[in-house]
């Protein structure tokens, strides 16, 4: 046989490895496309991606400091959208510039997301589900009128 000798390389390509996590190889590889193509798929507007500010939110990940994902539910949904009317609202700062800012057109549109819910889905939820929305709702409600009024 002509393989004797020379042997071969069986390399996986799959994206992802058993648990559903990105493979480390991924990772680097991606990385290396990234600064190979330079910064010209950004435009040359926007400065490169500074080293000091502390490890990426991959880095993280990978040395297995990440923050595990709420379960998928009702309830986390909900919060999900409260937490971005309060962030619009300017109760909560930025994460990446830690700065507060308000955007009031968009702080209402996620109440009213939210109220929309409320309304789609009355009837169909459990009690305790019910009156976390209906406390969020109003809570948000209450303090867009106080920080527009």
């Amino acid at each position: 046989m002509e393989t004797e000798g020379k042997g071969f390389v069986v390399r996986d390509k799959r994206a992802f490895d058993d648990q559903g996590d990105p493979r480390e190889e991924e990772k680097i590889e991606e990385r290396r496309e990234q600064q190979a193509s330079g910064s010209g798929e950004k435009g040359p507007e926007q400065p490169p991606p500074k080293e000091e500010a502390g490890p990426s939110r991959e880095e993280t990940e990978r040395a297995g400091e990440s923050s595990p994902l709420p379960e998928v539910n009702f309830s986390t949904l909900i919060m999900s959208l409260s937490s971005s009317a309060l962030f619009h609202l300017g109760e909560i700062p930025d994460p990446q510039t830690g700065r507060k800012a308000t955007d009031f057109p968009l702080a209402k549109h996620t109440i009213d997301t939210i109220g929309m819910l409320a309304e789609k889905t009355k009837g169909n939820l459990t009690e305790e589900e019910q009156k976390f929305l209906d406390t969020m709702l109003a809570d948000l409600r209450w303090r867009y009128v106080k920080a527009t009024g």
